[in-house]
């Protein structure tokens, strides 16, 4: 099968944080900016976009795109990018900021490739394992999934949109103090594939199964926390066997070959996925 449309979902840790006294970047800005335009994805997203710097040096580097960007009083914006040669329009999902006007907003990319129309939604969920956290992680995501009807009713009928919706979705469970009612990661994504399943999506497996490096010297476990969820009658390029690519520092061998590179782009991975005519 031929690719439809090709799409790179990544969290940048801070990208872009400056240095309150120098006001430039904490981080090297060219190298992540290098990295994410070695995939050529038709889009991409960017999750933890702190600063302008960040627009400014990728629209730069990638003239081939046109970017759009999250705007509101969250300190964190999503950043997404589409080819010029597709056909797309951007809008901000406020409604998935679960009634918190500081929670980071959905970016829905509707782009058409081929004669068909994807529409693409981007999250950065709400994180922390205490029940606020899991509470409003939890509302977002069934907002998410829930979108599906809308979308469907727009394509003219159930189960026709061609619907996914990517990113950080924080999957890290629920921590209740002096309870034995916590909420263990695995089981937070079993619920999601459960009520995903309802709207006929289906969380797709990755070629790494954690995505998130807190690093070699830190308390916090590996975390499987970025996700894509998507209709179940779309077909996707196999990695490995899997529809997924997880590329970054999991392709390092050692410990410190990972911290460096966390250290140099981002704790967590990149997502790159194909999606088939």
């Amino acid at each position: 099968m031929a690719k439809a449309l090709s799409v790179a979902s990544w969290n940048v840790e801070h990208f872009g944080a400056t240095d309150s006294r120098r006001r430039k970047p904490k981080k090297p800005v060219e190298p992540i900016v290098e990295f994410i335009a070695s995939h050529n994805a038709d889009v991409i997203a960017i999750y933890e976009v702190v600063s302008s710097v960040v627009y400014e040096a990728v629209s730069d580097a990638m003239p081939q795109y046109t970017f759009h960007i999250t705007e509101g009083p969250q300190a964190q914006e999503i950043l997404v990018g589409v080819k010029r040669t597709l056909s797309a329009f951007f809008t901000q999902k406020l409604e998935f900021k679960a009634g918190q006007a500081t929670l980071r907003p959905g970016a829905l990319l509707t782009v058409k490739a081929h004669g068909k129309t994807y529409p693409l939604l981007f999250l950065h969920l709400k994180s922390l394992t205490v029940p606020k956290g899991f509470g409003l992680r939890d509302d977002m995501t069934q907002r998410s999934i829930d979108f599906r009807k809308r979308l469907d009713k727009a394509a003219g009928g159930a189960g026709l949109s061609n619907y996914i919706f990517m990113g950080d979705l924080n999957t890290m469970g629920m921590n209740l103090t002096y309870s034995d009612r916590d909420v263990t990661a695995a089981e937070e994504l079993h619920r999601l594939r459960k009520r995903a399943a309802r709207r006929k999506m289906s969380l797709l497996e990755k070629s790494a199964t954690e995505t998130y490096w807190p690093g070699s010297g830190s308390r916090y476990p590996l975390g499987d926390l970025d996700h894509v969820v998507a209709a179940d009658h779309l077909a996707f390029k196999a990695f490995g066997g899997t529809p997924v690519d997880v590329r970054g520092w999991v392709d390092e061998g050692t410990n410190a070959q990972r911290d460096a590179w966390a250290a140099k782009y981002s704790d967590h991975s990149l997502l790159y996925l194909e999606i088939q005519r």
